[in-house]
């Protein structure tokens, strides 16, 4: 007789799957729970660059290239237009002051001297002719003033005569009073023809004074004139070297139209142009060095230009000790220009995350180097070779100073 045979097993088979099923559930949710939640990018760790933190002086400097300037430049403007005559002094030539570089000729110009010459020689004429009628009518007035001062004299000698007569009654009264009218006619006329005499005197030198005024400024117009054809030769203005002429024989040229200019060279100034994120810390007096021949000079920044173009402004910088040898206009030379003094400070090698990040934040390795993470940070001044870093990183840490670029937005980089 048959009996039944218990299955003495705790786990029965049928019962495997769902065990196998739940352990799987159950790993699925532990990854997930200790999981990195962060986005992670793969990177070859010789591919990129690794600086470590450095704490250490800090040289406030920038690095910027300046361009060897004239110490001043004096520029040839044709104050009178005229067409080019002849020139006597090729560019590039040393003039001195004075020397006649170009000439021009205005026929107009010409013109205006000769009807100015003409006009001035009729008024003189005019004026010597009146200077010799009133000298005339002054010489008649003063014949006229005598004739009456004797014809006076006798009617008074006469009346004076007759009045006695007339008082011991030998003559009629009117012979007396004929010869008392006489003499007041002739005391009247007399002081008549002075107040005549008085005031013909006061027009002559009114009329005098006032043709020669009009004749001292025709003499005045006359030479402005005669400086207007002076100002068809261009000369130099200073000694120093004829920098450019830009002008050709029968070119010709309007007033103020620009011919050239004169390079003063007593000495030179180096001509810079600076990023304008420095434009709040450059100022005047700041001091600069550069290297050149095994040698050392110093300049000194004495004139910020304030329009900024394109990003950049530009400044004046000028020797303070010796120049170097054989200075030439043109040359170009990496100047280091001093910001501030020396501090000591935390410090990162400058590298290409400033450009990904604004250096507002940077990938920093873990102890073991096996991967770097994100991390915020404060960054200060900046020379060409370090960042001062202000927060957010500490000395002997590393960081990743390469290109950010092809990382994305990624938050931990693992390295290969």
């Amino acid at each position: 007789m048959d009996r039944k045979i218990e299955d003495k097993r705790l786990i029965k088979p049928k019962h495997w799957k769902y065990i196998i099923g739940g352990v799987f559930v159950l790993f699925v949710i532990v990854a997930l729970i200790f999981r990195d939640p962060s986005s992670t990018y793969r990177v070859d760790k010789d591919k990129i660059t690794i600086e470590s933190v450095k704490y250490g002086p800090f040289q406030d400097y920038i690095r910027i290239i300046g361009v060897v300037e004239p110490i001043s430049i004096i520029y040839l403007d044709a104050v009178e237009g005229g067409i080019v005559e002849e020139i006597l002094i090729e560019e590039g030539s040393m003039v001195q002051k004075g020397d006649v570089i170009l000439k021009l000729s205005n026929t107009s110009l010409n013109l205006n001297i000769l009807n100015s010459e003409a006009q001035l020689a009729e008024k003189s004429n005019f004026l010597r002719e009146t200077q010799i009628n009133m000298e005339q009518q002054k010489l008649a007035l003063q014949r006229e003033l005598i004739n009456l001062e004797y014809d006076l004299i006798q009617k008074k000698r006469t009346y004076e005569q007759n009045k006695e007569l007339y008082e011991d009654e030998l003559i009629a009264k009117e012979d007396y009073l004929k010869s008392k009218e006489n003499y007041e006619m002739a005391t009247k006329l007399k002081k008549l023809t002075v107040e005549r005499n008085k005031q013909d005197s006061i027009f002559r030198k009114n009329q005098v004074a006032k043709i020669s005024l009009n004749l001292e400024n025709m003499e005045r117009n006359l030479k402005l004139i005669y400086q207007r054809q002076e100002d068809l030769n261009i000369k130099a203005p200073v000694d120093g070297q004829l920098g450019f002429l830009d002008a050709e024989l029968g070119q010709s040229f309007s007033p103020g139209q620009r011919i050239g200019q004169v390079n003063v060279l007593t000495s030179y100034k180096i001509k810079a142009e600076i990023d304008e994120h420095y434009i709040d810390r450059i100022r005047r007096g700041l001091t600069a060095t550069f290297e050149r021949q095994n040698d050392t000079f110093n300049l000194e920044l004495f004139k910020v230009y304030p329009e900024v173009r394109d990003g950049r402004f530009e400044v004046d910088l000028k020797f303070t000790g010796k120049q170097p040898e054989n200075i030439r206009t043109g040359q170009s030379y990496h100047i280091s220009l001093q910001l501030g003094e020396t501090q000591d400070a935390v410090l990162v090698a400058r590298g290409g995350f400033f450009q990904s990040t604004g250096g507002q934040w940077v990938f920093v390795l873990s102890p073991n180097e096996e991967f770097a993470v994100r991390r915020n940070i404060r960054i200060g001044k900046q020379n060409p070779q370090y960042y001062e870093v202000i927060e957010g990183l500490e000395e002997g840490e590393k960081v990743v100073t390469s290109s950010y670029d092809v990382f994305g937005d990624n938050e931990k980089l693992v390295f290969k």
